[in-house]
């Protein structure tokens, strides 16, 4: 058969593409990028999406969709899930994506990890990318799983640096805190202060973790916009500042004016580090009244 799948999130190389890629081309079929004019050439099409505010308007009606981005209840077929990934259809992809486990022991009211992965269960890293020069660790909530001294081990045998897409500060310990100094690591440590409620816990599990690493080898996503006021936000922002830590927002809707302006002024680090948040709150909207746009 002739596969397409349709690239509607072209900045993003998706896992469930080369999950799909590497079932069919075992299969002996071809797999190729779709296009609009191509669609009659082609045996059967996917589109998968990994967010639900991606342009879907090309999708022809008989593509077989699925991803969080249609349905944060799809799954793959159990044979396409267990597949190996082929890293080839993403020629420029310098790193391999891993899970050591899925799901997650949290059940926070804006995350659809529960609800699309259930609780944190064990997951079997697959193949490693032939051209990777590190590897992201994809788990929702690494140090949460029981097996995670096998995935250090198995992490330190590759040899690799390692990206890990998020660290429960709130849970790490000292154990936890030495094995991360035993990695090479491609970028900063990553965690979350999401909740303004967890601010002991976070600060304790900051004090921890910074007796075995640098804090600025650290950085810190701070949710906001969701049950949360801005002297919260601020809070927060501020309290990781003056640690030496590196704040990064994630508003909870980009379209809201306070909360895009809140993460442009920290997450731009020129006007973080030089321009006052109640001057630049200001300024911004001056220019969204003159009707003048964005302001740098």
């Amino acid at each position: 058969m002739r596969i397409g799948i349709i690239n509607i999130e072209p900045k993003i190389c998706n896992t469930a593409y080369m999950q799909l890629a590497g079932y069919h081309k075992r299969r002996g079929d071809t797999v190729e990028w779709w296009t609009p004019l191509t669609d009659r050439l082609f045996d059967r099409v996917y589109c998968s999406a990994l967010f639900d505010f991606s342009d879907k308007s090309e999708v022809p009606k008989h593509a077989i969709c699925g991803g969080t981005g249609f349905d944060v209840k799809s799954r793959l077929p159990v044979e396409i899930e267990y597949s190996s990934l082929d890293y080839s259809i993403y020629p420029n992809c310098m790193t391999t994506y891993l899970w050591f486990s899925r799901g997650c022991v949290r059940n926070c009211p804006w995350c659809v990890v529960p609800e699309k992965e259930g609780r944190i269960h064990p997951a079997v890293p697959r193949n490693l990318n032939p051209k990777g020069r590190y590897i992201t660790v994809c788990d929702n909530n690494f140090f949460a799983s029981h097996d995670w001294r096998k995935a250090i081990t198995w992490l330190i045998n590759c040899g690799q640096p390692v990206d890990f897409q998020g660290v429960d500060i709130r849970i790490i310990t000292d154990e936890q805190c030495r094995a991360l100094t035993k990695l090479r690591h491609y970028k900063r440590i990553k965690f979350a202060w999401d909740v303004p409620g967890d601010e002991e816990k976070i600060l304790a599990g900051i004090d921890r973790l910074r007796r075995f690493v640098p804090l600025h080898k650290c950085m810190c996503y701070v949710l906001v916009g969701y049950n949360s006021t801005e002297e919260q936000d601020l809070h927060r922002i501020e309290t990781l500042r003056g640690l030496g830590l590196d704040p990064f927002v994630m508003p909870f809707d980009k379209t809201e004016l306070y909360q895009r302006t809140l993460a442009r002024w920290v997450n731009h680090k020129a006007i973080f580090k030089k321009v006052k948040w109640s001057e630049y709150r200001k300024r911004v909207e001056e220019q969204e009244t003159a009707g003048t746009g964005w302001v740098t």
